[in-house]
């Protein structure tokens, strides 16, 4: 039986003991990090590959359901509803504009978050429907995904 068993066992351990297992510890604790990281990134380019392709319904489809969304809020007191929400990376500077509430925000809009853009443009602000788009959480201080809102009051 090795010392550091013995001393297992018996409850006393020296200082180099606790550095290793500390040490084996951080290693445990960073491969964990890693995996959590990587299995982040496949999500987000999953997420990224569909805001990629063309969307799978009719603008009237669509019409139609953004129609109940709204009727739905507004008949509980709301003035806005939350339509949409992608990640920043598709915008081209990863929601500078809009963090910054700059009139050219969606200039920056690419795949579904521009064709979002543009059906609200086309069908919905006809209606006189207005549409908000905002950061809505800040990873690590830097802005993260963007929400559109459709606003009526």
């Amino acid at each position: 039986m090795s010392d550091t068993n013995r001393a297992a066992q018996s409850g006393i351990f020296s200082a180099d003991d606790l550095r290793r297992r500390m040490a084996q510890l951080e290693a445990q604790k960073a491969a964990e990090e890693m995996r959590r990281r990587q299995a982040q990134e496949e999500q987000q380019k999953a997420v990224m590959a569909e805001f990629s392709r063309p969307p799978d319904r009719t603008p009237e489809q669509l019409l139609a359901q953004v129609m109940q969304l709204i009727s739905h809020a507004a008949e509980h007191g709301a003035r806005e509803v939350q339509v949409y929400r992608f990640p920043n990376t598709m915008c081209t500077d990863r929601g500078r504009r809009i963090n910054n509430r700059e009139d050219d925000w969606p200039q920056t809009l690419e795949g579904r978050p521009k064709a979002g853009f543009e059906f609200w443009r086309d069908h919905l602000r006809p209606l006189g429907f207005g549409l908000k788009a905002e950061v809505l959480d800040y990873p690590g201080g830097m802005p993260g995904d963007i929400g559109f809102f459709l606003t009526w009051s």
